[in-house]
C-alpha cells in the first residue's frame, strides 16, 4: 500500500508527487503521518461523543484551503509532529485504554495507507473499538474502497452544492462532484446507522452541512439531494456553529455569523423533505453542544 505514496493520488487533487522521496503536494503530508493532537473529545455530536467521550486524533494539512476554517493552525499551517506507523497504533491503543467509545480520525484521507497500517498494528494488539472517518468530504471513491473494513463510522462534511463558492472559499470547484460520490461510496460500505444500548454509534453515515452566511439555498439543495439519494433515517448534522476565522475578513459576504432566520429556515427545509433524524445546534453557545430534535429510529421502526 506504502507504493501509492510515491506517486500520491489519495485525492482528487491528484498531485501524483513522490511522497515516500520527501516532495509535497497540495495536503503537505509527507511520508510519515504528521499529528496535531490526540485524546478524548466531548464535543461532537452525543451519538460520537457519548459519555466517555470521542478517541480523537487530529491529523495536520488537508485537502482543502478553506479561507474561514476554524482549525487552520492544524489544517494549512505547520502545527503537529510527524510520528512512526508504530506511534500512531499506540495512539489508538492508549484512547481505548482511556474507555473512549471510538477513534475518530480528524481530516485522514492524506494519510489513508498510513492509518490502515497502523489499524493492523493496534488489531494484533487487542485494539477493538469503531473507528470514525471524520473527512471534509473531498474524497476520491478508490481511496474510501481501501477503508472498507477498516472504518465502522463516516462522518463527512458536505460543505457546497455549487461549484463557485467551492472555489472561492476552498479552491475545490468539483467539490459536489466528489463529495457526492464519496458519501454514496461510504453509504454503500457502512450501511443504515446502528447503535448500541447508550445510543453511540456503532456503524453507519453521520452527514454534516456547515451552514455558511449567504449560501442558505445551497445548503437547501444539499438537503434535498440527501432525501433523494439516501434512507429517511439517515442522520444528518445541521450545523450553525459558522465563525469568521482566518481569511474570512477578506471575504465581505460570510465574514458574519450565521443569522437564526437562516438557520431555521434550513431546519425548516429539513423537516419537510421527510427526513426523520437529525441533530441541531445550540447556538447560545459557543461550544458544539448538539441538541437532536428530531425522533431517532432504529431500522426496525421502534425508537431508540
Amino acid at each position: 500500500m506504502w507504493e501509492k505514496l510515491s506517486e500520491c493520488c489519495l485525492c482528487p487533487r491528484q498531485c501524483k508527487v513522490n511522497r515516500l522521496e520527501g516532495e509535497l503536494g497540495f495536503c503537505r503530508g509527507g511520508k510519515l503521518p504528521r499529528v496535531a493532537d490526540a485524546g478524548l473529545h466531548f464535543g461532537e455530536e452525543p451519538c460520537i461523543s457519548g459519555e466517555n467521550g470521542s478517541g480523537t486524533v487530529f491529523f495536520a494539512g488537508c485537502t482543502l484551503r478553506c479561507v474561514f476554517c476554524q482549525n487552520y493552525q492544524i489544517s494549512q499551517q505547520e502545527a503537529g509532529e510527524e510520528i512512526s506507523i508504530e506511534e500512531l497504533a499506540h495512539i489508538f491503543l492508549q484512547l481505548q485504554k482511556q474507555q473512549a467509545h471510538n477513534v475518530n480520525l480528524v481530516t485522514p484521507t492524506h494519510y489513508v495507507p498510513q492509518i490502515i497500517e497502523a489499524l493492523r498494528l493496534a488489531r494484533r494488539e487487542g485494539f477493538s473499538l469503531p473507528v470514525v472517518y471524520n473527512t471534509s468530504g473531498y474524497e476520491l471513491t478508490e481511496t474510501l474502497k481501501l477503508l472498507e473494513g477498516w472504518v465502522a463510522v463516516y462522518m463527512p462534511d458536505i460543505k457546497y452544492f455549487a461549484p463557485e463558492p467551492a472555489r472561492k472559499y476552498s479552491q475545490a470547484p468539483d467539490y459536489f462532484k466528489y463529495a457526492s460520490q464519496a458519501v454514496k461510496e461510504m453509504f454503500r460500505q457502512a450501511g443504515p446507522a446502528r447503535y448500541d444500548r447508550e445510543g453511540v454509534m456503532q456503524q453507519g453515515v453521520l452527514i454534516r452541512l456547515l451552514l455558511m452566511p449567504g449560501l442558505l439555498e445551497d445548503a437547501k439543495k444539499i438537503v434535498s439531494w440527501i432525501a433523494q439519494e439516501f434512507p429517511r433515517g439517515v442522520p444528518v448534522s445541521l450545523m450553525s456553529q459558522y465563525t469568521p476565522v482566518h481569511r474570512a475578513h477578506l471575504y465581505p459576504e460570510i465574514n458574519r455569523r450565521v443569522s437564526r432566520q437562516e438557520y431555521e429556515e434550513l431546519i425548516k427545509h429539513f423537516q419537510e423533505t421527510g427526513l426523520e433524524e437529525g441533530f441541531i445546534q445550540d447556538r447560545s453557545s459557543a461550544s458544539r453542544r448538539f441538541i437532536p430534535p428530531f425522533k431517532r429510529k432504529k431500522q426496525s421502526g421502534k425508537e431508540q
